[in-house]
C-alpha cells in the first residue's frame, strides 16, 4: 500500500510516541514480504495448545432461532467476575480452534484473564445450530455473547479481540454500542473494515490463491447448509457460477441474508460506517503489506480523528501473521501486542489515541 506524503509524515512523527505497552515490530529474517508472512504464518508449527482445566462449552442464543458455540476458560470463582473477560472472534472460515485463536487464548489466560472463544454461526462444526448463513454484519451475535456471559457471571469488564472478518465484527459492535457496560476495550488485528475494497483486492491476480481457498470453504459450507436445510436453500446449479468472493456475496449472502446486492451488504456490514462512534479504548493493528486488506482514505481519516483509537500501522506483517525475529514469546508479535494492550486496560492505564508506525 502506498501512503500519501502527509500520511507518511504522520507515521514517522508517531513512531517516537509508542505507548509503553507496545514494542516495535521487526519481521523475522527473510519474511519481510507480506505474502511470505501470511503463508508462513498460517503453517508455522506452534506448541501444542494447553491450558489449565477443561473448556466450558456453551451455546448462546442470539434470539433468532440460531445458536453460536463458545468455549470458555474461567479464572477461579472468587476472582472470576472482577477479572477482565476477553471474547475472541476468528476470521473468515476460521473457528475457535484456529491456531491464532488458540495462541492468544493461552497468552490471555496466563495473563489472568477469562477467555471466551466464540465461533461465528456455522463455524467450528456448528452448521446444524442455525438455519442461516454467517456474514460480516452479524455484530449482534458478538453482543449476544457479551450480554449472556455478563449476566451469567456478573462480569465487570469485557474486552473484544477480533481478527480480519472478526475484527470488523468487534469494531462494528463497539461503534454501535458506544460506552455500554460491561464492554471496556476492543482490539482488532488486520480488520476487514472496508469490505468492498477487501473483496475486490482478493480478486487481484496475486491474491487469487487466497480467494480460491476462501471460496472452496464457503461453497462447501453452502452445500452443507443445503443438505441440512433443503427447503431453505436452492441447489448450487440454480445459483450459477461463483468465481469470486464478490460473486458469492452477491448471489448467496445477499439472497439469504436480507441485502439488496453485494454493494448493499458491504456498505451495511462494514465497521467503517460506525468507526467514528467508538468511544472505548481501541487498538487497531494494520500492516501496509497485508495482501488483501485495504483501508480507504476516508476510513483512515475517521480512525486518525478518533481519540479513542490507537492505530498502529506497520510496514510489514502480512495478514494476521506478524512473525517477528524475537526467538522468545514475541515470535507472534501481534498476539503479544494485543495482550499488552489488554493488560494496560486491565490496570486502567489511560490510553490516548495515536496513529503509530513501527
Amino acid at each position: 500500500m502506498t501512503l500519501k506524503p502527509r500520511e507518511n509524515k504522520q507515521i514517522r512523527q508517531a513512531a517516537a510516541e509508542l505507548p509503553a505497552w507496545l514494542t516495535p515490530f521487526e519481521p523475522r529474517r527473510w519474511l519481510s514480504n507480506g505474502h511470505l508472512q501470511t503463508i508462513v504464518g498460517n503453517y508455522l508449527p506452534r506448541p501444542p495448545f494447553r491450558i489449565d482445566g477443561v473448556a466450558e462449552t456453551v451455546e448462546v442464543d442470539p434470539a433468532d432461532g440460531s445458536r453460536v458455540l463458545c468455549q470458555c476458560h474461567w479464572q477461579p470463582a472468587p476472582v472470576l467476575a472482577q477479572r477482565l473477560t476477553v471474547v475472541l472472534v476468528h476470521g473468515l472460515e476460521g473457528s475457535s480452534n484456529s491456531r491464532y485463536i488458540q495462541g492468544i487464548t493461552a497468552r490471555a489466560f496466563d495473563a489472568g484473564f477469562n477467555v471466551i472463544r466464540m465461533n461465528m454461526r456455522n463455524c467450528g462444526g456448528t452448521d446444524s445450530l442455525t438455519p442461516t448463513l454467517y456474514h460480516s454484519g452479524l455484530s449482534g451475535d458478538v453482543g449476544a455473547v457479551v450480554t449472556h456471559f455478563a449476566r451469567q457471571h456478573t462480569l465487570e469488564r469485557v474486552a473484544l479481540v477480533g481478527y480480519s472478518m472478526g475484527g470488523n465484527l468487534v469494531l462494528k459492535l463497539a461503534g454501535e454500542w458506544g460506552s455500554q457496560p460491561p464492554l471496556s476495550a476492543v482490539a482488532a488485528v488486520c480488520p476487514a473494515i472496508d469490505l468492498a475494497a477487501g473483496a475486490d483486492a482478493l480478486h487481484e491476480p496475486l491474491n487469487r490463491a487466497y480467494e480460491w481457498k476462501f471460496l472452496c470453504g464457503l461453497r462447501a459450507r453452502y452445500a452443507r447448509k443445503r443438505e441440512l436445510f433443503p427447503a431453505r436453500y436452492v441447489p448450487a446449479t440454480e445459483i450459477g457460477p461463483v468465481h469470486s468472493i464478490r460473486q458469492f456475496d452477491h448471489k448467496i449472502v445477499s439472497r439469504y441474508c436480507g441485502f439488496r446486492d453485494a454493494d448493499d451488504y458491504y456498505y451495511r456490514a462494514a465497521s467503517a460506517r460506525v468507526i467514528d462512534r467508538i468511544t472505548l479504548p481501541t487498538f487497531i493493528l494494520h500492516a501496509q503489506d497485508d495482501p488483501f486488506i485495504r483501508l480507504l482514505p476516508e476510513t483512515r481519516a475517521k480512525i486518525l480523528a478518533n481519540a479513542s483509537i490507537t492505530f498502529v500501522e506497520t510496514r510489514h506483517g502480512g495478514h494476521c501473521a506478524y512473525l517477528s525475529g524475537d526467538p522468545g514469546n514475541d515470535t507472534h508479535w501481534a498476539e503479544a501486542a494485543v495482550i499488552r494492550f489488554l493488560q494496560a486496560v486491565a490496570r486502567q492505564v489511560p490510553l490516548e489515541g495515536h496513529a503509530l508506525g513501527s
